[in-house]
């Protein structure tokens, strides 16, 4: 996990305006191997083993892979994972997400984190991939991706990630709230294998200006 996202991430407890204090035991080039992010409201404490952050609160149902999330075999996002639906270019869904435009963290939730190697290939300095998916647990540690699972809610405040992608098939679709309350200003939530009434429903979370090309649909804050 990135060192600067910490200062990014809330207490799903407590709410988004409560940020979390980082106890780091293990860095590596500014990244936090192992620790634990503190809520100084509520004492909740939240562990970071290798890499993986684990924002939920109890009861904590065991994490366990989703079929077909990652390969057996390569990087995360890497040919045939559920979730990387063919026709979608690797470069229509960094441009869609502003992932060009210098540092930030573009957060992929859900199905949507198994782009997570594609897309975060050749970003530019201080960009950074933002996986919140169970599945995520199991994979290496690596430049480019921070990786973490939480629950209620996504622990960020509000407005400060670069662009939000989601899957349409996946339960994290039906919280467009959250997702819109997370976009920062002039930028994107881009929804893999939209269903029919996409549009309608991220107007309705305060999202404007649908694009809509085949499944994928793009809209802006």
């Amino acid at each position: 996990m990135h060192l600067v996202l910490t200062d990014r991430l809330t207490c799903v407890r407590c709410g988004p305006t409560f940020g979390l204090i980082l106890l780091a035991d293990e860095l590596q080039e500014r990244r936090v191997i192992r620790g634990s992010l503190g809520c100084p409201n509520c004492r909740e404490r939240y562990e970071i083993e290798a890499g993986f952050a684990d924002l939920r609160v109890a009861p904590k149902h065991e994490l366990t892979p989703r079929a077909g999330s990652w390969p057996q075999a390569g990087a995360p996002g890497e040919g045939g994972d559920a979730g990387v639906e063919a026709g979608v270019e690797a470069a229509t869904l960094r441009q869609l997400l502003g992932m060009g435009e210098g540092p930030g963290f573009t957060l992929l939730v859900g199905r949507a984190a198994a782009w997570a190697a594609r897309l975060a290939q050749g970003l530019p300095d201080g960009a950074e991939v933002v996986a919140l998916d169970e599945a995520a647990r199991s994979w290496p540690e690596q430049p480019g991706i921070s990786r973490l699972v939480a629950g209620p809610g996504m622990p960020f405040f509000s407005q400060t990630v670069r662009g939000v992608l989601l899957h349409g098939a996946d339960s994290w679709y039906q919280d467009l709230a959250e997702a819109a309350r997370v976009l920062a200003p002039r930028h994107r939530v881009v929804v893999l294998d939209a269903p029919d009434d996409a549009a309608d429903r991220l107007a309705a979370a305060g999202l404007q200006g649908a694009v809509r090309s085949g499944r994928l649909a793009a809209v802006a804050r």
